[in-house]
């Protein structure tokens, strides 16, 4: 069974910082594509960041483009992702997505959520003014 963790959400000051981890468990990490999303009262949910672990690559969406970063642990199967200068308008909760890749041909980033195969609880972040 595949069980993704996130933590690390809170109340923040805008302009403040917060680091987010996913943990999975059960899931074949090498061959999995990771993605953070988030989904704010009232709005539709949107792709934030996404990473392809065993090879490095990231991918972020527009409008983090510069502020927030993804990393990996992958000997702890667990992706961090470290949000700074934050905005009243990145509110939502956030949640960890996997997505498993049979095939190295077919191994790709996506901010789809239709594409992820594995959801987590999400955690919430709180950006006050």
């Amino acid at each position: 069974e595949v069980q993704l963790v996130e933590s690390g959400g809170g109340l923040v000051q805008a302009g403040g910082s917060l680091r987010l981890s996913c943990a999975a468990s059960g899931l074949r990490f090498g061959e999995s594509a990771i993605g953070w999303f988030r989904q704010a009262p009232g709005k539709e949910r949107e792709g934030v960041s996404c990473m392809l672990p065993s090879v490095g690559t990231t991918q972020n969406a527009n409008s983090v483009e510069g502020r927030f970063t993804m990393s990996s642990d992958n000997a702890k199967n667990t992706v961090y992702l470290e949000l700074t200068s934050l905005k009243p308008e990145d509110t939502a909760v956030y949640y960890c997505a996997a997505r498993h890749f049979r095939w190295y041909s077919t191994y790709k980033c996506t901010l789809k959520d239709k594409g992820m195969d594995y959801w987590g609880n999400g955690t919430l972040v709180t950006v006050y003014p």
